[in-house]
């Protein structure tokens, strides 16, 4: 059974950077597309970015475009998260999710808040 462990979160300004990391195991992640997600408080969880199984094509919220950046590297089993120019509307928990042809893990969530 798949387990995903994220981290790298914290407190950081606005303006400010951080990278996630999503580290699986008990799975290889090459035949898993993976994404992040992120719950804000009193908000529904929202898509964040995606990136394929060979991670060719990936794709972004409207909200992060430009900012943030998913990689893959499958050979550490791990997903990561670039996040650039933060803003205080990015502060929320941030998931990993794995998805192969519909069967679903979700890591616990590591918490990011950017301040003013």
């Amino acid at each position: 059974q798949m387990r995903l462990v994220e981290s790298g979160g914290g407190l950081v300004l606005a303006g400010g950077s951080l990278r996630l990391s999503c580290a699986a195991s008990g799975r290889n992640l090459r035949n898993y597309a993976m994404g992040w997600f992120r719950q804000a408080p009193g908000k529904e969880r929202e898509f964040v970015a995606g990136i394929s199984v060979n991670g060719g094509n990936t794709d972004y919220a409207d909200s992060v475009k430009g900012r943030f950046s998913i990689s893959r590297d499958n050979a550490k089993n791990t997903v990561y998260l670039q996040m650039n120019s933060l803003k205080p509307e990015d502060t929320a928990l941030y998931y990993c999710r794995a998805n192969n042809l519909g069967s679903v893990t979700w890591g616990q969530g590591t918490q990011v808040t950017v301040s003013s």
